[in-house]
Order: structure tokens, then C-alpha cells, then sequence
């Protein structure tokens, strides 16, 4: 809750590449966010708005000129379903799978009340929202629940799967022992020493703006040499994702909040990472790796390195996967799990939400069964 000092919540809406006059206190909320999201940080968001943002508005939650308590990215689909049935969705895309909104952990709940009281009260938005990869088991979540209990609103849950995690607790220094069985670790070992046939395993992190730059152009050679490149979406191959990445990588690294990691066989690299953060949350975010090494496991080598050193840092209490549900690698590393869901939310529940959700449930089916097609297709 707002402390008594401080006014009333007040709101606005912005388009998101319009916020740069705003980074302070867009820096300082991510600071104090109960759930830190590092995709909706300034210094990611920012460099993301230019590629995947130019429809994308925020709604942001104020406590006074210069307090931001909530920071809401969504756009508008004026026709999702193919019928003139408006949403407002929170703003994800294919390098951002995290929609949980910042939100100041010292007013919590007046900052999701704001939020949708805003939405009720602007006429140019859809009174329908789609929250996608919301974590469901979060403070924000509940505070979202509790929200739209007290106010006679209604949310239906989309999507819902758990995505590996690193939460570590106290026993940081068996982790990796309890989480890995002996047959396990004896194969693990058998693939270290066969990529160490081609050189000394040598494990490293990019951490500092000069270094970071290098090690990306090593993370993004061994990406364009996989099999996203023989699929066209190597990072490498489109100049403005590029772009991008690399502005965001090297101006959260500025701030201790991004790093690539590297494993290489003598002076070759064989396997890159690129490992994000905010506040007491980590993500691992993309992992690239050669595949003529793939036989010996280097992207799992690599993992374990990483895991460790995560480990070794008291500072990260989360580390998010960033992975798909049921991953083959990072679910035998990580053991714990992120529910995760997108949010189907009406303020006030009727025939348009009930339609809504009847037209979701049948665009998911229909996706699936593509996805079907797609993968028993030769």
C-alpha cells in the first residue's frame, strides 16, 4: 500500500518509444519491482521498441512527479479473432517471454487498481486484456486476482505450462549433486573429456561493455552456423534484430546486468550464452552452439558451468530458463518450475467475454493442430 505521505495514483498513457525522457524513474521502479521482468527494463525495452514496439503504448502508474509505481506495455488488436472484437495485450514477442508488468513492491496494490481503473476509464481502449506469460504463482499475479475479485471483474487462464527454473534455496552447494543422478554425471563427464580431446575446456564471462561486444559476435556466429541459420532466424541475419541485441546487451552489461558466457576448446568457442538480470532474478536468455561438437553435449557443458557460477552468486534467488515447456536439456539441470499462463481479463464479465474466450480456446486448438501438421510433415 501507498504510505500516507504520498498522493493518490495517478495515470497516463505513452506510446513505449516514447519513454526515454522517463529512464530514471523507469530505472528506479524496475529497482523496486515485486517481480522483476528485465524485459521490461528500460535498457532492454527501449532497444526492443524500435523492432517489435512501434504499436506498443504503456500505461504508467504514478505516486507523485517523480515516483513511478507501474508500468503496464500493451498494444491494441482491433480484430484478434477475425470479427470486430477489440484486445488490449500486453506486450511480449520473440526475445521478451516474460509479460509480468512492474510493479513497485511498496504499492503493490494501488498500482494494479490504477492500472484497471485506467483501462475501465479510457474510452480508446478495449475493456478486454490479454496478459500473456503471466507467472501465475507471483505476488503480481495475486494482487491481479485479489483486484479483480473485489471489483467484480474475471480472468480465464490460456496456455498454462511450467518452464524450467533455477531456485536454488539454501543448499546451493549440492544442488547440481541432487538435481543430477550418478549415470547422469558419469556421461556427463565421459562428453567433458571427449570436447577436451580438441583442447583445454576453458569456461568464461563477458561482463564488461568492451568484452561484451566480441563475445556477441562469438554468440552470434555460432547461432548463424546452427540450425536457426539454416531456418533464416539467426539473429545475425536480420540488421535490425542485430542492432537491437546488441544495444541491449551492451548497455544492460554497463549496469552489471547482462553477460555471455563462453565455453571453448583451446581457442575455439564451441558453445555462448547470453544470461540477463534484474534484481534478484536471472534469465538465461539464448544459448548458441557448434554443432560438429553437438555428439559431446557442449551446450549442456556449458549449462553446467553456468549453473555453478549462478550458483556461487548469493545475489540470484530465480533463474528463469527462458525455455519451452518440457525442454530435453534444461529440465534435467533445473528442477524447479515457473507456471506460467496468459490471462484473459474482463473488467465486467459478460457475452463479449464469454464469446472472447470461446474464440481463444478455438484459436489455440487451431494452432495446435498446425503445429501437429507441421512436425509429422517431411
Amino acid at each position: 500500500m501507498l504510505a500516507p505521505a504520498q498522493t493518490t495514483p495517478t495515470t497516463e498513457r505513452r506510446p513505449l518509444g516514447a519513454l526515454a525522457g522517463i529512464v530514471e524513474p523507469w530505472r528506479a521502479l524496475a529497482e523496486r519491482a515485486v517481480e522483476p521482468n528485465v524485459f521490461y527494463g528500460p535498457d532492454f525495452a527501449l532497444a526492443a521498441a524500435a523492432v517489435f514496439g512501434r504499436d506498443v503504448e504503456a500505461v504508467l502508474v504514478w505516486a507523485g512527479p517523480q515516483r513511478l509505481i507501474g508500468l503496464f506495455p500493451l498494444g491494441v488488436a482491433r480484430r484478434r479473432y477475425g470479427v470486430k472484437l477489440a484486445l488490449a495485450i500486453g506486450w511480449t514477442h520473440p526475445f521478451a517471454p516474460l509479460g509480468t508488468p512492474l510493479v513497485d513492491r511498496d504499492a503493490m496494490d494501488a498500482a494494479i487498481v490504477a492500472f484497471l481503473d485506467h483501462i475501465s476509464g479510457d474510452e480508446r481502449l478495449p475493456k478486454l486484456l490479454l496478459l500473456p506469460y503471466l507467472h501465475e504463482a507471483g505476488p503480481v499475479a495475486d494482487a491481479l486476482r485479489a483486484a479483480l475479485a473485489r471489483q467484480g471483474g474475471a480472468f480465464a487462464p490460456f496456455g498454462r505450462h511450467q518452464r524450467a527454473a533455477l531456485v536454488p534455496g539454501e543448499d546451493r552447494a549440492n544442488y547440481l549433486a541432487h538435481a543430477i543422478g550418478g549415470k547422469r554425471r558419469k556421461e556427463l563427464r565421459r562428453q567433458r573429456h571427449r570436447l577436451a580431446e580438441s583442447g583445454a575446456l576453458g569456461f568464461a564471462l563477458a561482463t564488461s561493455p568492451g568484452d561484451i561486444v566480441a563475445a556477441l559476435q562469438d554468440f552470434m556466429r555460432l547461432e548463424a552456423g546452427g540450425w536457426k541459420g539454416r531456418a533464416g532466424t539467426a539473429i545475425a541475419q536480420h540488421e535490425d534484430i542485430a542492432r537491437f541485441v546488441e544495444a541491449a546487451i551492451v548497455a544492460l552489461a554497463a549496469r552489471g546486468e547482462a553477460n555471455v558466457v563462453r565455453l571453448a576448446s583451446g581457442a575455439q568457442p564451441i558453445a555462448c550464452g547470453i544470461t540477463l538480470r534484474s534484481g534478484a532474478w536471472a534469465w538465461g536468455w539464448k544459448i548458441a552452439y557448434d554443432e560438429r561438437f553437438a555428439a559431446a553435449s557442449p551446450g549442456v557443458q556449458l549449462y553446467l558451468d553456468l549453473t555453478e557460477a549462478l550458483l556461487a552468486d548469493p545475489g540470484i534467488a530465480v533463474a528463469d530458463s527462458c525455455a519451452t515447456p518440457d525442454h530435453p536439456m534444461i529440465d534435467h539441470l533445473w528442477r524447479e518450475r515457473l507456471p506460467l499462463a496468459d490471462w484473459l481479463v474482463a473488467l465486467t464479465p459478460g457475452a463479449r467475454f464469454s464469446l472472447a474466450c470461446r474464440f481463444e480456446t478455438l484459436r489455440r486448438h487451431a494452432i495446435a493442430i498446425a503445429r501437429g501438421i507441421r512436425a509429422r510433415s517431411p
